[in-house]
């Protein structure tokens, strides 16, 4: 940095609950959260964006397994701040079964709109597509039924005549 000292592009702000949720991960974890969030704070890295009720956040990806998750919002900072944006982190949670992104909502006050009949209908499955669906046991081939003309048998070679 030839002697200037390196200013983050961002300010950084936490929810109170996402503070908690960061000493309540394991330590390996905490470790990597803290390191994204430099990453995300010198305008390094960007996390992916969100949709639906939550299209104006972005979700950073923790650990190699992609079970931990990090929702947070760029958003204008405090006027007392000294930056004009700040990253503002609102859930640090697993993912699994989608608790990061209901947390989420619940901390931002965003209630999810029940799906319309329509979209319901669309999204549930046929009763007529089973499972599992016996396959049909081949009957008898047409010849071996009585009554039913046979195949024409091929003459013998040793029959013919030249």
């Amino acid at each position: 940095m030839s002697g200037a000292e390196h200013r983050p592009a961002f300010g950084l702000s936490f929810d109170p609950r996402a503070l908690t949720d960061l000493l309540a991960a394991p330590g390996d974890i905490r470790d990597l959260v803290l390191a994204q969030l430099q990453d995300v704070v010198n305008a390094k890295l960007f996390g992916t964006r969100l949709t639906a009720e939550l299209a104006d956040y972005r979700k950073l990806y923790v650990d190699h397994r992609n079970a931990w998750r990090v929702v947070y919002a760029q958003r204008p900072a405090p006027p007392d701040s000294a930056h004009r944006t700040e990253i503002h982190v609102v859930a640090i949670r697993p993912r699994a079964q989608h608790d990061v992104y209901n947390v989420a909502r619940t901390r931002l006050g965003i209630t999810r709109h029940p799906t319309s009949a329509l979209a319901n209908a669309a999204r549930s499955r046929s009763p007529q597509l089973q499972t599992h669906r016996p396959a049909p046991k081949p009957g008898p081939p047409p010849y071996a039924v009585p009554g039913l003309p046979r195949p024409a048998l091929s003459p013998n070679p040793k029959d013919r005549t030249l």
